[in-house]
């Protein structure tokens, strides 16, 4: 009786040794000294799998907000006819200031208002003429030829609103009394707002008017006047007392930016 083996002609055995690699035996060949072996690479080799992604990384862009400029004006002060001075309960003084000017700068102001300036005047072309007998009368007669008062501003800024008109203006002064060579007192300090409004005081009031489409108002202001060391213009004008600065003036503002 024949006695036979069948052994089959293709089998294979898998080995796994990791994700990576795998190796193959063949089937056993007796005309073989051993099994052959054939390695089995993975499709996803190590040097794939650990290889990150590059991370591409878009340039920044920085956008700077540009604030806008402020926008600065020029602004122009003229002095007209039709001026008061008045000073304790005398009678006011009728006051031609025509040929007074002043220059100044503004910006927009930081009070909120969208049309309101906040102007400062250069005081070096600041000139408001004096108080004499060419400019002034008093119970309608020319003030006597010797005698002027010189008036030199301190301080001379505030705001401008273009829209309603209203104007303040933070006003300083000295106020140089004077009777030819003979005589020259120390000065009267003069400080007060002068407004396109109402300015009361305890003797003395007054009413302006706001700007007009020409630039033309009125500016009012009542201030206290101070004694000064001078027994004479102490008594004579009865210090301290209040006076009243009445100006009819042009503002003109443009824009410069």
């Amino acid at each position: 009786m024949q006695m036979g083996c069948k052994i089959n002609s293709n089998p294979t055995t898998l080995i796994k040794f990791s994700t990576k690699t795998a190796i193959v035996f063949s089937s056993f060949n007796p005309l073989q000294p051993g099994p052959r072996i054939r390695p089995v690479t993975s499709t996803f080799s190590s040097h794939n799998q650990n290889q990150q992604e590059p991370v591409t990384t878009s340039p920044t862009t920085t956008t700077q907000t540009k604030l806008p400029k402020p926008e600065n004006y020029s602004v122009k002060f003229k002095t007209l006819r039709g001026c008061k001075l008045g000073i304790s309960r005398y009678p006011d003084f009728e006051y031609n200031a025509e040929g007074g000017t002043g220059t100044g700068t503004g910006l927009k102001s930081d009070s909120g208002l969208p049309n309101e300036i906040s102007v400062s005047f250069d005081l070096q072309t600041l000139y408001i003429p004096p108080l004499a007998s060419s400019t002034t009368k008093f119970l309608g007669l020319p003030l006597p030829p010797f005698l002027k008062i010189d008036i030199v501003p301190e301080l001379f800024q505030g705001t401008i609103n273009e829209e309603t008109g209203k104007v303040d203006l933070e006003f300083k002064a000295r106020f140089w009394f004077s009777v030819g060579k003979i005589y020259r007192a120390p000065p009267l300090v003069v400080e007060t707002m002068l407004t396109s409004e109402e300015s009361n005081g305890k003797m003395r009031k007054g009413r302006g008017t706001k700007l007009d489409r020409e630039g033309k108002c009125r500016l009012v202001g009542v201030a206290t006047v101070v004694p000064i060391n001078d027994v004479f213009m102490n008594s004579f004008l009865g210090l301290p007392t209040e006076c009243l600065a009445d100006l009819n003036a042009i503002i003109s503002v443009s824009c410069s930016s």
